[in-house]
């Protein structure tokens, strides 16, 4: 052959087994099975690793995610509870303002009745003394006078700021009666004075024109 020739190709030949040993096909496989297996196993490990990774991690975004709202709530709550408080403080505060009117009011409005009523009282009084000084007609003004200032003396100054309506106005009644029977007393005891007074000077008459009539009688005989 010429080194002109072509070449024919070379084909691998097989590996030579040794004299005396055997192939085991089988064990060769079952090795190759338990090693894809390990690495299927391994994998299936990473994936469910990586799977129970995301589970926590979603749960901790779960309960952030609760937490925040718990947060939320409980400062929409705060705040709800700061307006109620300062709405029904307002609400108070109108209360006790239209309470505090109301008693001004009721206060003026008492004090008007019992001015007015102390005002009749004086007027009442003021109108018996005059009437029983006109059923004396010639009396004197001293007279008058010492009446007026007696009956003042007897009445005393009451105290009726405790008092409603109903019964300031049976004090009212009760001190018109007083100051007529004051009045009436008065007048009594100022006729009986003079009554008696007319008596001893009737008597102190009569005995003097009696001892005069004896003077006579003597000087006759």
């Amino acid at each position: 052959m010429s080194d002109t020739e072509e070449e024919k190709p070379k084909f691998p030949t097989a590996p030579k087994i040794p004299d005396g040993e055997k192939v085991d096909f089988d064990d060769i496989q079952k090795k190759r099975q338990n090693k894809d297996l390990m690495e299927l196993q391994a994998l299936i490990d990473a994936h469910f690793e990586h799977r129970k990774k995301e589970e926590e991690e979603l749960i901790a975004l779960k309960e952030r995610i609760q937490e925040k709202r718990r947060a939320e709530r409980a400062e929409q709550q705060r705040v709800r509870a700061e307006k109620e408080k300062e709405r029904q403080a307002r609400r108070e505060q109108e209360e006790r303002r239209i309470r505090e009117e109301a008693d001004a009011k009721k206060k003026a409005d008492d004090d008007a009745k019992k001015k007015s009523a102390l005002s009749s009282m004086g007027s009442q009084y003021s109108s018996h003394l005059q009437r029983a000084d006109q059923k004396r007609g010639g009396k004197k003004e001293t007279e008058r006078e010492k009446k007026k200032k007696i009956l003042a003396a007897r009445r005393k100054q009451l105290n009726i700021d405790h008092l409603n309506e109903d019964k300031l106005e049976k004090i009212k009644e009760l001190h018109d009666w007083m100051t007529q029977l004051e009045s009436e007393k008065f007048d009594h005891t100022e006729r009986l004075k003079r009554q008696k007074y007319e008596v001893t000077t009737l008597r102190k008459r009569i005995e003097e024109l009696s001892k005069s009539k004896k003077g006579a009688a003597r000087r006759r005989k």
